[in-house]
């Protein structure tokens, strides 16, 4: 009977711009699982029914962001019994997405370092809901004034790092204009008690003035500078060598004319 199942155990959530999965053990055997998304002030929804996976993509039932959500997971039999038999579940933590999901990595558009400025233009990560003309929702378009940007750049090289905060999609810091920088930009909720900070974008570094010992490294500086020597040291040695070849091949050859005379 149904009091004889498992039920799940180390049940966790793992959302990234609001793409939420259900996680859970053991592996079922001889049953199956169904999951229960239990809001505060919304309907039981069911997903993953009588499934033999321990996850659970459970992101379209949490459309209410700001809905706080508990997640049942019951262990059920292969046939189905009588519908009187409630079978055993275990309960997940309390979920909020707007709270716990977590701000994934801005994308990086456009940079340049023009003089003693440097700009950088980038993108909200993209949430998997959907405008009624059919485009995604962006991170800000759910966050409005909830979520800014942060910019950390350094000088290439350098350990002194910096930080500029807009709530736009754009940067212009003031820079070394002889100098190069490294950056990348991350999402941040202040509001936020956990998950403040989000993921770091692509680190990139500018190229004004940067030397090819500055691009690839003094180890390509090495060998660049062995191959010159050895280039001018065949450019040297070799008419040399071509030199003494042609006049031992024109001695020879007088040797031979003499030998031949005497003859």
């Amino acid at each position: 009977g149904y009091e004889e199942l498992p039920t799940a155990v180390n049940i966790t959530w793992s959302s990234i711009n609001f793409k939420t999965i259900l996680q859970w053990q053991p592996k079922p055997s001889g049953y199956f699982y169904t999951v229960e998304i239990h809001g505060q002030t919304s309907d039981i929804k069911r997903k993953c029914i009588l499934t033999s996976e321990t996850e659970c993509d459970v992101t379209d039932v949490l459309r209410n962001v700001k809905e706080t959500y508990t997640a049942h997971i019951l262990s059920v039999m292969p046939m189905e019994m009588d519908n009187f038999e409630e079978p055993p579940f275990a309960v997940s933590e309390k979920f909020t997405p707007y709270s716990q999901t977590i701000i994934g990595k801005p994308e990086i558009k456009d940079y340049s370092q023009k003089g003693s400025k440097l700009n950088v233009e980038f993108e909200d990560p993209l949430t998997p809901y959907l405008f009624p003309n059919g485009s995604f929702q962006s991170i800000q378009d759910i966050f409005q004034h909830d979520l800014e940007y942060k910019l950390y750049y350094w000088k290439d090289q350098s350990s002194g790092k910096k930080s500029v905060t807009t709530k736009s999609r754009k940067f212009e810091v003031s820079v070394d204009g002889e100098k190069n920088y490294c950056f990348y930009v991350q999402g941040i909720i202040p509001s936020r008690r956990e998950n403040r900070n989000g993921q770091e974008s692509t680190m990139l570094c500018t190229s004004v003035g940067r030397t090819i010992l500055d691009e690839y490294g003094i180890e390509v500086f090495i060998i660049i500078a062995v191959i010159a020597v050895a280039v001018i040291t065949l450019a040297i040695v070799l008419p040399v060598v071509l030199c003494k070849r042609k006049k031992a091949k024109k001695v020879r050859a007088v040797r031979e004319k003499e030998l031949l005379n005497g003859v």
